[in-house]
């Protein structure tokens, strides 16, 4: 498998013109021309560009040096934030950014040319579910604080949904407890899911003496759901619950949340009798650790 996912590294890398130092012909390298890119009309936070990229903050640095000495890119400090710096194209910067749209786009269509229909219709799905894999593999789960910014966010985005969803609303004050102190050592640990930097998901543990734990706030965004994170996230709570040493994981969920109780049921999940007073629960579910 190792072998096989080298093989269409070094296939694509060729075919796309990322070997070449002047990527589709013009005077710079794929490098450049994908921060070109992502910096966009709009311009972006150079923090949020590096993320997004992945790259070392030294190298990224080093690219918008260049460009901004090729005199297609200003980079300036915020005038809200002092210590966040912004990235934006010039003129120029946007001229050459639309020719490296078109060619692209011609690059692409010389892909799909010498093809057949049916043959263009496997590559194009292909290369769908390719991207997919890729993004699931990208995303990156670790312990986070509650309180953290992008914690935040997902506890947010996982408030707002299931007010969205649920028949009678959503109040999180009228729900059972999932307090910051409460997902956070040595009370319980509050699980993160990120994709180029952007929380993607999450989930949280409450652990009770001599009592099972609680399964808390998971979530996955909608833009990544079918690739696996919610079982992902799952797993890691369990393993996590158990190297603590508890041998019973409980949560409770509402009816509307199909998907969830699927994804309960399929890991090892059980329904059993309400084990607590959760308005918004129709679903209590338990399950035992291996040891």
């Amino acid at each position: 498998m190792i072998e096989q996912v080298r093989r269409f590294n070094r296939t694509v890398t060729q075919r796309i013109g990322a070997l070449q130092d002047a990527f589709l012909s013009r005077d710079r390298p794929l490098g450049q021309a994908r921060v070109l890119w992502e910096i966009g009309p709009e311009g972006s936070d150079v923090r949020r560009l590096r993320s997004r990229l992945e790259l070392d903050s030294g190298y990224l640095s080093r690219m918008l040096r260049s460009l901004e000495g090729d005199g297609l890119v200003v980079v300036e400090r915020s005038g809200a934030d002092g210590r966040v710096r912004t990235a934006r194209l010039t003129g120029d910067g946007l001229a050459e950014r639309a020719e490296l749209d078109r060619r692209s786009d011609d690059a692409a269509a010389a892909i799909l040319e010498p093809l057949s229909a049916r043959q263009r219709d496997r590559l194009v799905t292909a290369m769908a579910e390719v991207e997919r894999l890729l993004a699931a593999s990208a995303v990156r789960v670790a312990v986070c604080d509650p309180r953290h910014p992008d914690a935040r966010r997902a506890i947010m985005a996982y408030v707002t949904e299931l007010a969205h969803r649920f028949d009678s609303g959503f109040d999180p004050a009228l729900s059972m407890s999932a307090t910051a102190d409460e997902m956070s050592a040595p009370a319980g640990l509050f699980l993160m899911a990120t994709l180029h930097g952007d929380p993607v998901g999450c989930g949280g543990l409450k652990f009770h003496p001599a009592a099972p734990a609680e399964i808390k706030r998971m979530w996955v965004a909608p833009e990544v759901r079918g690739l696996g994170l919610g079982r992902r996230l799952l797993a890691e709570l369990e393993a996590r619950a158990a190297a603590r040493g508890v041998r019973t994981i409980r949560l409770e969920t509402n009816r509307t949340l199909a998907e969830a109780i699927g994804l309960y049921r399929t890991a090892g999940y059980r329904e059993v009798a309400a084990f607590n007073d959760e308005r918004y629960a129709h679903h209590w579910f338990e399950k035992t650790l291996p040891g």
